[in-house]
């Protein structure tokens, strides 16, 4: 016996229609949107028109995003209203099969949805960076310099500099400085003329200096060196900058990397913890999207395209308020900001369950 049955087939198919639908549809219109609002700016700058529309090629991904779960939600409603209006679900339920296996094709496009979005966020830093390029918004502001500062590191390392140059990614005038904690873990001191990174290799090469070992019971040693890598030293130039970069410009492990480095020199990074949380809640948030639409998209009979969208709209407004409202709570440390984050998830999590257990099956 098959497991998947025509009408399993039927119900994908119907909600993948309406999925592909939105979730190319939403996007497209953020695009004309922003385009519309921007475009004077953009050609003010005497930018390539060429470079102009690849920009918003690459903006697709940020926005299909934050779009997912808003089109798994509206798949989901109009669909089960449908089969509503339809007599669909009745006619189901008459030969036999409830509602929880009516609807289980939807939640596996859901996880489908989820997976998908989940790699969108990867993807997102880089098809950002390059539609920052294209619009050249690194030219204005930032700056790519630091001068005479200590920046405390990965192992319990302490660098200080005279100078950092990120878009050259040298270091001038480079102190390393490891604490020890007894004979077999001496204290390090590595005073240096420069040190450089690669890109390729990502790690650092110093260059022209001494590394001096003081131990508590044996003689301090020094020895000189041309050049030398420390493999201790897992830092990107641009973690040395130590200013909150936006969490647009890195994925999950970057972003973990950043707030530890941030946090190490004094700095908060609850923004960033919350940030971090949402690029895996917002993909999770298909699947909780869908238990609850499912049957809330049922409770009336009468339905049809104007409550499809009403209920989507609100759904959707509520969940991005939500959103919101998470970040300010845990960027204050109100909450825990991982709870914060994941906070929308168990609330429409709960009252999705609630719906699914009313429902007839």
């Amino acid at each position: 016996m098959s497991v998947v049955r025509p009408l399993d087939r039927y119900v994908f198919i119907e909600w993948m229609k309406i999925f592909l639908a939105t979730a190319i549809g939403f996007p497209l219109l953020l695009v004309v949107i922003d385009l519309t609002d921007h475009l004077q700016k953009y050609l003010d700058q005497n930018l390539p028109r060429g470079d102009i529309l690849l920009s918003y090629v690459y903006w697709m991904p940020q926005s299909l995003f934050m779009a997912m779960p808003a089109a798994v939600l509206f798949a989901t409603v109009f669909s089960i209203v449908t089969f509503t209006r339809h007599s669909e679900i009745t006619a189901a339920k008459a030969s036999g099969v409830s509602f929880y296996r009516i609807i289980a094709p939807i939640v596996i496009g859901a996880l489908v949805a989820a997976a998908l979005d989940l790699v969108v966020a990867e993807v997102v830093p880089i098809t950002d960076a390059r539609r920052s390029d294209l619009l050249q918004e690194k030219k204005v502001g930032g700056g790519t310099q630091r001068f005479n500062f200590a920046y405390a590191g990965e192992f319990g390392r302490v660098y200080k500099a005279q100078m950092l140059d990120v878009s050259a990614g040298t270091l001038d005038k480079l102190q390393i400085e490891r604490k020890g904690n007894g004979p077999d873990y001496p204290t390090v001191l590595i005073s240096s003329q420069s040190a450089a990174y690669s890109p390729k290799a990502k790690r650092w090469t110093i260059r022209e200096g001494e590394m001096h070992v003081v131990s508590d019971t044996l003689p301090d040693l020094t020895v000189s060196f041309k050049s030398m890598t420390d493999r201790r030293m897992t830092e990107q130039p641009v973690d040395m900058m130590a200013r909150q970069r936006s969490t647009q410009e890195m994925r999950y492990a970057e972003l973990t990397r950043f707030i530890r480095a941030l946090e190490r020199s004094g700095g908060d990074a609850n923004v960033l913890r919350v940030e971090r949380a949402l690029k895996i809640a917002i993909p999770i948030t298909c699947l909780v999207i869908a238990l609850f639409g499912a049957p809330l998209a049922t409770s009336t009979q009468r339905g049809g395209t104007a409550y499809g969208i009403g209920v989507s709209l609100a759904t959707t407004i509520i969940f991005l308020l939500m959103i919101q409202l998470t970040k300010a709570i845990g960027g204050k440390a109100i909450i825990q900001p991982d709870v914060a984050a994941w906070l929308p998830n168990a609330m429409f999590a709960v009252m999705g369950l609630v719906l699914l257990a009313r429902v007839r099956t």
